[in-house]
C-alpha cells in the first residue's frame, strides 16, 4: 500500500481510502465490520464517513455509518491504527432530518461533532470535513455558476472560528473541504492565513475518468498551497466498472435501486464508459482497476476513496494500488478524454 501525507499535517494516509456511505442501507452492521477488518490488514489506515451517511439520506437510517464504525472501533480497540474522518452537512432540501435550519453555522457545527464523537465511540476526529458550501456555488453535477443576490450564506470565517475551538477543546485535529470551488478554496486558504485560523489539509471532490473538471481550477491550488484531493466517486457511481453496460442493471445495485443516481447516466457518459471498459479490456486489465489506477496516478492526489457492497468489490478495488498503467494506456486514455470530454459534471 502506497501512502500519502495529509497536506501539511504529519499525518501519512493509504493511498487507498475507505469509503462507508453504504454502510447502514446497502451494508449490514456485519458487513462493515467485515469491510473495515480486511482494509485494516490491506494496509488501508484512512476511513471516511459523514454524519449524513448511508446514502440515499433518510431519517430513517441517518448515522448508522458512524454508528457501525464506532461499535468496530470498540470491539477491535484499535482507535490508534486508523485515520478517521468525518463531515458536517450543510444545508439541503435533502438533509432537514439531521437538524432543522442545518447552516454551518457554530450551532450546527458543535452540535454534529458531539453527535459524530459520540456515535464514532471516539473522542476526537482525525479529518473534519464541510460536506458542501453553505452558500450556493455549481457542485454536486452543476457545471454553470448561478450568482444570488438575496442569498445569505454563513460567512466562512464564522465556520473556520468554530473549527478553531474543536481544535482547541482537542476534538479535530485538522479540517477539510468538500465539494468546493476555486474560489472557495482559496477563500478558506486567504482567512486562515490572514486570521491565524485552522488551514484546510484536503479537498474531498468528485474525479474519475468521466469527471476531470477538479483539473481545470483546483488541480493548480492542490500542487501550490498543499491541499490533496481526497478523490471521491472514482468509478462514476460504478458505471466504470462495466456493471451497466448495454444498460443492465444488476440487482442490488445502485443505479439498480436508486434511478436519480443518474450524473453519470447520460448518453455522453455512457459512450465514454464503453470506451474506457473496451480499452482496459484490450489491455487485459479490469476496468474497475483501470479507472482506479488512473486515479491513484495523479499527482495531485492523496487518497482514493472507494466503496463496495461486496467483499470481492473491496478486494479488487483494494488491489487497484498495485496496479501501474503503462505509458500507452495512458496515451489511449488522453484520446478518449479528447473525444468526450468530461461528459458528466
Amino acid at each position: 500500500m502506497h501512502y500519502h501525507r495529509l497536506g501539511r499535517t504529519d499525518l501519512e494516509v493509504s493511498r487507498i481510502c475507505l469509503g462507508t456511505m453504504t454502510w447502514g442501507e446497502q451494508n449490514s452492521e456485519a458487513e462493515a465490520h467485515q469491510q473495515l477488518d480486511y482494509a485494516l490488514q490491506a494496509g488501508i489506515n484512512f476511513v471516511d464517513a459523514a454524519e449524513l451517511y448511508p446514502v440515499p439520506p433518510r431519517a430513517e437510517t441517518q448515522g448508522r455509518t458512524e454508528a457501525y464504525i464506532g461499535s468496530w472501533l470498540k470491539a477491535r480497540k484499535c482507535r490508534d491504527k486508523i485515520v478517521l474522518a468525518s463531515k458536517v452537512a450543510g444545508p439541503a432540501a435533502r438533509t432537514q432530518h439531521i437538524r432543522p435550519n442545518l447552516k454551518l453555522d457554530r450551532a450546527n457545527i458543535e452540535a454534529a461533532i458531539e453527535t459524530s464523537l459520540r456515535r464514532l465511540q471516539t473522542d476526537y476526529l482525525d479529518l473534519y470535513q464541510l460536506h458542501w458550501p453553505d452558500r450556493p456555488a455549481n457542485y454536486f453535477g452543476q457545471l454553470g455558476y448561478t450568482h444570488h443576490e438575496d442569498e445569505a450564506p454563513v460567512p466562512i470565517e464564522e465556520t473556520l472560528r468554530t473549527i478553531e475551538d474543536l481544535v482547541q477543546a482537542g476534538k479535530v485535529r485538522y479540517i477539510g473541504i468538500s465539494n468546493e470551488t476555486p474560489w472557495g478554496t482559496m477563500e478558506y486558504l486567504r482567512l486562515a492565513e490572514q486570521l491565524n485560523l485552522p488551514r484546510i489539509e484536503s479537498i474531498q471532490n468528485p474525479y474519475s475518468l468521466l469527471n476531470r473538471t477538479f483539473e481545470i481550477g483546483l488541480a493548480e491550488i492542490s500542487h501550490r498551497e498543499s491541499v490533496g484531493l481526497l478523490a471521491y466517486s472514482p468509478m462514476a457511481f460504478g458505471m466504470l466498472s462495466g456493471k451497466y453496460a448495454g444498460n443492465a442493471r444488476p440487482a442490488g445495485a445502485r443505479l439498480t435501486l436508486w434511478s436519480y443516481f443518474d450524473r453519470y447516466s447520460n448518453p455522453q457518459a455512457v459512450a465514454a464508459t464503453e470506451a474506457y471498459v473496451n480499452l482496459a479490456r484490450e489491455y487485459e486489465i479490469s476496468p474497475a482497476q483501470m479507472a482506479l489506477a488512473f486515479v491513484n496516478s495523479r499527482p495531485f492526489l492523496t487518497s482514493t476513496i472507494v466503496g463496495a457492497t461486496t467483499m470481492e468489490q473491496l478486494k479488487e478495488n483494494i488491489e487497484s494500488d498495485s496496479v501501474e498503467l503503462s505509458a500507452e494506456v495512458l496515451d489511449e486514455i488522453e484520446v478518449i478524454h479528447k473525444q468526450h470530454p468530461n461528459p458528466s459534471p
